[in-house]
């Protein structure tokens, strides 16, 4: 059987990516992950289907030992934002050093081995359209996207067998993935469900001629273009107010970019992965969410208030005193 190690394994992707490689049956997974209570449950299901190991990427005696017997990664693991746009030490020592921990196992025990990596369109800036020629336009404080950037020419000079995958903003269930809020409302967003994007990387194995050695942008298509602020209105009227919500609100920047990809129907028409719409992820987190009763009713005013013309003010008003807090802890 074909030896595939998913890094990042009890991500929201990670799971639909084990997932959808169990269901055909002719792999081999090792799922790699950090040993915390969320990893462990998501996992948990899966232990005596896969080989589950809980450790950091940033061993190379492990990484050493993984790569040794595993043809295929299927690289994953990261941190998000906001965490990742707080400290710039953080994303460095996690993304990057552990990317380069890997690909120097990869080049001295396994050189012919496929890295199939997962980037971000956020590289691409504050533009409304973006293929894979679109140069990068970042700011030097925006250390998620400058990182994935690093990654992605680390692994293009180190890696003789890869696929960059750049991933929008993923579709998710809040309280077990990593939702963005810090998007801008009324930016029209050209999305991608965190099913349809296990789908996408799992069936990469399938097509590894096509895809080897090129960069792709990956989205839902029309079926789940919308504009944030409507997204935004209909997680919150299911799931209602989170802190996740509030502190992001409060203290970031609106730095999560969008954007809508006139070339994502090319890995499209290779990987065939398409199977959500917006309605269909609104009905399967509806299935997904369970009580939160005074969630939802929190996430009332919350919802009229994003409706009314008179929020960019209100919103500026709440958060200058933070504002200036922040300035004045920047000096």
């Amino acid at each position: 059987m074909k030896k595939v190690l998913v890094t990042g394994a009890g991500g929201s992707i990670g799971i639909s990516v084990i997932k959808y490689l169990l269901s055909e049956g002719k792999y081999e997974i090792t799922a790699l992950d950090l040993r915390n209570k969320s990893s462990q449950k998501r996992l948990k299901k899966y232990r005596r289907r896969i080989n589950l190991i809980y450790g950091d990427m940033n061993d190379p005696i492990l990484m050493d030992a993984l790569i040794k017997d595993h043809d295929y990664i299927i690289h994953l693991a990261g941190i998000n934002p906001p965490i990742a746009d707080i400290k710039r030490n953080i994303t460095e020592m996690i993304d990057y050093k552990g990317t380069e921990t890997l690909i120097k196992a990869m080049n001295m025990f396994n050189s012919k081995a496929y890295l199939i990596f997962a980037s971000s369109t956020t590289i691409y800036g504050d533009v409304m359209e973006a293929t894979v020629d679109t140069k990068p336009k970042l700011n030097a404080l925006d250390y998620y996207s400058n990182t994935k950037l690093k990654i992605e020419k680390l692994i293009k000079d180190k890696v003789k067998n890869y696929i960059v995958i750049r991933l929008p903003l993923i579709l998710t269930n809040p309280k077990t993935g990593s939702f963005m809020y810090n998007c801008k409302l009324d930016k029209t967003i050209e999305a991608l469900t965190d099913n349809d994007a296990g789908y996408l990387f799992a069936n990469t194995l399938n097509h590894l001629d096509k895809l080897n050695k090129k960069t792709w942008n990956a989205s839902g298509g029309e079926i789940t273009t919308d504009t944030y602020r409507s997204i935004l209105i209909n997680v919150l009227k299911i799931y209602g107010l989170s802190i996740r919500y509030i502190l992001s609100t409060l203290f970031l920047d609106k730095n999560f970019y969008g954007h809508i990809y006139p070339d994502s129907d090319n890995l499209e028409n290779i990987l065939e992965f398409r199977s959500d719409s917006m309605s269909s992820y609104y009905m399967r987190l509806k299935r997904q969410v369970r009580g939160r009763k005074m969630a939802k009713l929190l996430a009332k005013p919350v919802i009229i208030f994003l409706n009314r013309k008179n929020r960019g003010r209100i919103t500026r008003i709440l958060k200058k005193p933070f504002t200036i807090f922040q300035k004045r802890k920047e000096k």
